[in-house]
């Protein structure tokens, strides 16, 4: 397929750049089959079934976008610079692949000083990114940037705006527990207190699965034969006991629907052999019209850019024409879109 039959027109005002107040009093577009219906998200109680099962993505987003000074010491006309940090994902030997600005004034053995508390090196780059070697790790690294980091909001929304601290609590889901995204799984973000209780009064499972959610989720397909995109590779784990609850649920008669792409990525990355199995390890799963989806039954997700990855997957899911005709409703009925915008539950023909 061509990238151009993941686009659309999208309003420049239908992108949202604050979310709605409460979390659950979002709009809801329902597509159920060949329906669709506007509703709520904090309707999710009466709308899913006792039995039915969400898998909720519980990475933690950690305040990546990070300022500093690096300095050179007797260096004629280079003194002092400050250095624009956006960190991308962590390596397997402890370092972290970032973004920095101006990369041109860091040398490798450099220096970066975020706070009296943290620092970072250059030990090495990768075509246009960094890798950085900070001075802290594990819960001492959480903590240090904790104090001195940004919350990394989506480009559409840092184009309009800074983060600011609102953005601490607005940009992370209520069960977030992992330390390790630098993007949130932003269908979670419509879940509250009392909505989680509800759908547990409802007889309604939860199960928590963890992707790291990269930076690489906002690149563009620069592709024109989608089959040439290489993704970028996040790193998941689904573990013995959400496997097993997963399973449980399908062998059941219920309804396994991941809350977010990522949450749906990782699910059917561990199913790969045909059933869900728990699974550690980096997925670069890309799911494209003509996918066999093996575990979800459904998606809750948000409305996504034009011609992103993310709009294939929902078109996998859907079938690209019923996902142009849900987004054609969503823009004349004037849903907010992206990050901070509104949410659909997707449940294709025999999935109810």
């Amino acid at each position: 397929m061509k990238l151009s039959d993941f686009d659309f027109d999208l309003p420049e005002e239908l992108i949202a750049t604050r979310p709605a107040r409460p979390r659950s009093s979002a709009r809801l577009l329902l597509a159920q089959g060949d329906e669709i219906a506007d509703r709520v998200v904090s309707d999710l109680a009466s709308i899913l079934r006792p039995g039915d099962r969400l898998v909720l993505n519980d990475t933690k987003v950690i305040p990546a976008r990070l300022s500093g000074v690096r300095t050179r010491p007797g260096a004629a006309g280079e003194g002092a610079a400050k250095i624009e940090v956006t960190l991308l994902a962590p390596r397997a030997d402890g370092a972290w692949s970032a973004l920095v600005k101006p990369l041109r004034k860091l040398r490798e053995g450099e220096v970066v000083v975020f706070s009296d508390r943290l620092s970072a090196e250059l030990v090495g780059r990768e075509a246009d990114q960094a890798v950085l070697r900070f001075d802290l790790e594990g819960e001492d690294f959480d903590a240090a940037i904790a104090e001195v980091g940004a919350m990394p909001l989506p480009p559409y929304i840092a184009a309009k705006r800074a983060a600011d601290d609102s953005d601490r609590e607005d940009y992370q889901t209520v069960w977030a527990a992992r330390p390790g995204a630098v993007a949130a799984p932003t269908a979670s973000l419509h879940f509250d207190a009392p909505l989680m209780a509800a759908l547990d009064a409802r007889g309604v499972s939860f199960t928590h699965v963890t992707l790291h959610v990269g930076a690489g989720t906002f690149l563009p397909v620069k592709v024109d034969d989608i089959r040439d995109h290489k993704m970028h590779a996040e790193w998941g784990e689904v573990s013995e006991k959400a496997a097993a609850e997963i399973a449980a649920t399908r062998a059941t008669g219920g309804r396994v629907i991941p809350v977010g792409t990522t949450a749906l990525r990782l699910i059917e990355s561990a199913a790969r052999g045909g059933r869900i199995m728990p699974w550690v390890g980096e997925t670069d799963i890309f799911i494209t019209p003509g996918f066999e989806f093996r575990v979800a039954h459904g998606l809750m997700t948000n409305f996504h850019l034009p011609k992103s990855t993310l709009m294939m997957l929902v078109s996998a899911l859907m079938g690209v024409e019923e996902i142009r005709r849900i987004y054609d409703h969503a823009i004349a009925n004037r849903y907010r879109f992206f990050s901070y915008g509104d949410a659909s539950l997707l449940l294709p023909r025999g999935a109810r």
